[in-house]
């Protein structure tokens, strides 16, 4: 029986769709397994990151699908705000301007994006936003605040459109926590997973949780 890898990095042959876990390599990405992308270098996604100098992180869990052209904004985008001028003079060549301290500069700490998240495609994704499990953001969404789990978001800025489901099945899906169970589990629950009625879901995954 063929089973999922979560390590194969390009899971669908003749198209360009990556794992992104197995191809990270840049310090303060953090990926769950089976999280993908609709392209072949989700890293250059990854904008003005410099976790050596701002210490932020972009940490992203596992069966998420990141549609093509979404942009994680980081805190290096940052300019000095409670001055006269925003004008970054440190890094340009000439001025000879020290860099503001860190604490001069609106840094929102990390980007953390929950498990089973859609992103549509060109959505931006600006710093220190936190994503709930389960949300869907519309494509070329802004999200600039925090999504709740199992939200539908869309616009620019992005605001909430509707739950996707009501507290009784948010509450199921949040205590059985599939995507963190073993691949020959997940596999077994696929047809609950995939399954439109969610009053017949709702019993299925209480039966699982011994309810």
């Amino acid at each position: 029986m063929t089973m999922p890898d979560p390590d194969q990095p390009f899971p669908v042959p003749g198209f360009d769709v990556t794992y992104v876990r197995p191809t990270v390599t840049r310090a303060g990405l953090e990926v769950g397994r089976f999280t993908y992308y609709s392209g072949r270098d989700f890293q250059a996604q990854v904008t003005h990151h410099y976790p050596e100098s701002y210490g932020d992180q972009l940490i992203i869990g596992q069966f998420c699908q990141i549609a093509q052209g979404v942009e994680f904004v980081m805190n290096g985008a940052n300019h000095q705000m409670n001055a006269a001028t925003c004008f970054p003079f440190h890094i340009l060549t000439g001025w000879e301007a020290p860099p503001p301290d860190l604490a001069d500069l609106p840094c929102k700490g990390d980007t953390v994006i929950g498990h089973d998240v859609w992103i549509g495609q060109n959505a931006v994704i600006l710093p220190g936003v936190r994503v709930g499990d389960g949300a869907i953001i519309g494509a070329y969404s802004v999200v600039g605040s925090d999504v709740a789990a199992y939200t539908v978001v869309a616009g620019d800025p992005a605001r909430p459109i509707r739950r996707r489901f009501d507290d009784e099945m948010v509450d199921l899906l949040e205590r059985l926590r599939w995507w963190d169970l073993p691949v020959e589990q997940i596999k077994v629950l696929i047809p609950t997973l995939t399954n439109p009625d969610l009053e017949q879901v709702k019993r299925s995954i209480r039966r699982r949780l011994g309810e």
